[in-house]
């Protein structure tokens, strides 16, 4: 079952990921883009990090939620 998102930005956290996953597949095809795969692999890991923050945001908001009612 995939994942869905649950909020805008999350959406826009999961799609940037899964376009860099792309561009890794494709560019680890040609020789001499393993500088450019480590850069996206970075980006990627902070995409990633910003996406678990924005998980426990949610969490967080959706469980006080519950607490106040």
């Amino acid at each position: 079952m995939s994942y869905e998102p649950g909020t805008t930005e999350c959406r826009v956290l999961i799609n940037s990921k899964e376009s860099i996953e792309t561009m890794l597949l494709n560019l680890s095809r040609l020789e001499g883009a393993e500088s450019i795969l480590l850069q996206l692999r970075q980006v990627h890991q902070q995409l990633e990090l910003l996406h678990d923050q924005r998980r426990m945001q949610v969490d967080a908001q959706e469980a006080s939620a519950v607490s106040l009612s």
